[in-house]
């Protein structure tokens, strides 16, 4: 039997037995120092406390790896709870923001609790916060931007945690203000996962890694975006695998800017919308062959060799092949896209594709990648087009990076667990470094190395 509902509010003292209960630290730590003061003497509790902070000290200068690691989040996460976040100033925030309920006997208002902090990076804390009944994850995301200004932050994204609990990601600045390293190359093929390869950076410090194998990628970003940045990224991360016959590289590049540097090393290059659709075609006859080969021996999974190497195709610009151009070799390409897309993740075949309007005139296959990445954009509404149905609503807010050459390279991509959009950097590749990767691939190369080339 369900308990009636009271018109009496909870007491004042249960209300801070409750509070004492759920924030024992917080009291302890005082009570601790007021014990030792009165037992131990005050000098020795002060000799104690200088300790511990001389000892904290010598740790982050000693070692800032595990110190960042371990000790500053926890550290960032409680000052963090304890100014940003007290009591007051969050229900102040979010009453101003209609984010709490009424009890509809009592009157009494029920707030949204913060039940864990978490401040992995100087610039971006993790609050989850147990919501009332009456309240849903919807009410958050209607009212982001007023949370947004109420907080004092620059972003804030809406994540369900599990039932009746919500996550929120509250981007406090800018969490990329330096330009990211071009990732090493590595000197053995062992040492690549293609699962998880280095592209850069997220908001929360992290490496920021993308799977190659099995999977096909959509990177959308106006001009200067730093589009390019994701694949050449890859690129380098493989160079041992392309370099030994493991990865072949097929590239569609009607720009000829950047990837022209990489047609020495390309299985196939083509540049033109005629070439470039040739080039699909025989990027299908190969998956179809691979098909047949695995039916008839029974293979279920794709082994790494030069025999069955991992396919890359990289179409630079698609909108200018799928849209822009000839209408009978669009639709060709349309037609062999969905097929690659669709069905390549068994064989080894991937796709990445470039584009500055993703809009589902000019990329009707989008929704077949698997992938998606959003950089800096025009449009607010392109921001769902690429990331998926209310993206920006939820926080991705590619629309809103300043065109600016300090920011190419930043965008959003959706985290698989959460489905809450995730503040993202691509390292840098400059000419030079892509020189080095294609010096690094041929230096390798046996005599009996051929190329097949279309430019």
């Amino acid at each position: 039997m369900k308990t009636p509902d009271s018109k009496r509010r909870t007491g004042r003292e249960m209300k801070a037995a409750l509070w004492t209960a759920r924030h024992p630290g917080s009291v302890l730590a005082p009570a601790s120092t007021v014990a030792a003061g009165t037992q131990l003497g005050w000098t020795t509790t002060g000799m104690i406390a200088g300790g511990t902070a001389a000892g904290l000290c010598g740790w982050y200068r000693a070692h800032p790896a595990t110190f960042d690691h371990w000790a500053a989040p926890r550290m960032r996460a409680w000052r963090r709870r304890w100014s940003a976040y007290l009591g007051p100033r969050w229900h102040n925030a979010l009453r101003a923001c209609d984010l709490y309920v009424v009890h509809r006997k009592s009157g009494e208002e029920q707030f949204p609790r913060i039940i864990k902090t978490r401040s992995y990076s100087p610039t971006v804390d993790t609050v989850w916060v147990r919501i009332p009944q009456g309240m849903s994850a919807r009410k958050f995301e209607a009212n982001l931007d007023e949370l947004t200004e109420a907080l004092r932050a620059r972003r804030v994204a809406v994540e369900k945690v599990k039932p009746g609990v919500l996550g929120l990601v509250i981007e406090r600045d800018e969490p990329f203000t330096e330009t990211i390293d071009a990732p090493d190359m590595p000197d053995e093929p062992d040492a690549v996962d293609l699962k998880n390869v280095y592209v850069g950076e997220t908001e929360f410090g992290a490496d920021w890694r993308l799977p190659v194998l099995g999977q096909h990628t959509f990177i959308a970003g106006a001009t200067g975006a730093g589009k390019n940045s994701i694949p050449m990224s890859e690129l380098r991360a493989l160079a041992p695998l392309i370099r030994d016959g493991l990865v072949r590289l097929w590239i569609c590049d009607p720009k000829q800017m950047e990837f022209a540097k990489l047609e020495g090393i390309a299985h196939r290059y083509a540049t033109d919308e005629g070439e470039c659709s040739e080039l699909v075609d025989e990027f299908v006859d190969d998956l179809q062959r691979v098909q047949r080969e695995f039916s008839e021996q029974g293979t279920r999974k794709l082994e790494l060799s030069r025999v069955t190497p991992l396919n890359v195709l990289i179409i630079d610009e698609i909108g200018s092949l799928l849209a822009y151009g000839d209408g009978t070799v669009a639709r060709n390409l349309r037609k062999k896209l969905a097929i690659v897309t669709s069905q390549g993740r068994a064989t080894g075949h991937s796709v990445t594709a470039l584009v500055q309007e993703p809009t589902k005139d000019t990329v009707p296959v989008r929704e077949l990648f698997t992938i998606r990445i959003c950089l800096r954009v025009t449009a607010a509404a392109q921001v769902d087009m690429v990331l998926g149905e209310n993206a920006r609503l939820r926080g991705a807010l590619a629309d809103e990076i300043p065109n600016a050459p300090e920011t190419a390279g930043i965008g959003y991509v959706i985290r698989q667990r959460t489905r809450v959009p995730m503040r993202v950097r691509a390292a840098y590749v400059a000419d030079h470094e892509i020189d080095e990767l294609v010096s690094f691939v041929r230096a390798g190369w046996g005599t009996g190395q051929h190329l097949t080339a279309v430019a």
